[in-house]
């Protein structure tokens, strides 16, 4: 279904709710310990080792571009475009130990039954983001992909979910945000949009501190009233 007929539907349902944007990596698919064995790989064959703590950086929801000057230092254009290919190879050899968030495909039926569109706004390439999805078999499930080279400014920057809204034609009020990283939830936040933060007990105090209007662990039993219901607290 095209994003123009799932725009029209939606206008013509009652409920407030007509569009959920996920963020992909840690929302979607549970890939984060596959990026941190790439990331620890990619790094080594520069010398570095580092550690758990110093790899929480790049679960913030940053470009890779901010990634890789993180570790790297001051990097030129090409030399950015060449280690993120480099470092998307190691991950595509670690992609098998990937899996879905449990329960987010059967949260995507609800969604889809209902009318209520779905898009993707994460800070990974485009060539990951899609080479994920088409891998899953999840693409044609979204009116939407954004990705880090359709902005100028990544999370928390809210570039990404305005984007995302405009794709879809809706109107922020009418659209929640289901978030990860403390840095995406502040970019759904600043785009003026209701944002859930998924984490573990560990982490769910972190993503409440940051601004999510509610935190779970996944996506079992979470239904659409239930999200319904959070988008209405807004008020």
């Amino acid at each position: 279904m095209s994003s123009t007929v799932l725009s029209a539907s939606c206008k013509s349902r009652k409920s407030d709710l007509q569009a959920v944007i996920f963020d992909m990596d840690g929302v979607i698919v549970d890939s984060h310990p596959a990026h941190r064995k790439a990331w620890r790989q990619f790094l080594r064959t520069f010398g570095r080792e580092v550690s758990d703590i110093e790899l929480d950086f790049i679960l913030d929801g940053r470009k890779r571009a901010d990634i890789l000057r993180h570790f790297l230092g001051e990097l030129s254009d090409a030399e950015i475009l060449d280690y993120g290919k480099r470092k998307d190879d190691f991950f595509r050899h670690s992609f098998s130990e990937a899996k879905l968030l449990p329960g987010v495909t059967q949260l995507f039926d609800q969604l889809s039954s209902r009318g209520i569109a779905i898009a993707v706004a994460t800070s990974a390439s485009e060539n990951r983001t899609r080479s994920t999805l088409d891998r899953l078999r999840l693409t044609e499930r979204f009116s939407a992909i954004v990705t880090e080279g359709d902005v100028v400014r990544g999370k928390p920057d809210p570039a990404v979910y305005c984007l995302a809204c405009r794709r879809l034609d809706v109107g922020p009020k009418h659209a929640l945000a289901i978030e990860d990283a403390a840095s995406g939830i502040r970019a759904a936040k600043a785009a003026n949009l209701v944002c859930i933060g998924v984490a573990d007990r560990d982490r769910s105090e972190m993503l409440s501190a940051a601004g999510a209007d509610d935190v779970m662990e996944n996506f079992i039993d979470v239904s659409v009233d239930r999200l319904e219901a959070i988008l209405a607290r807004r008020g």
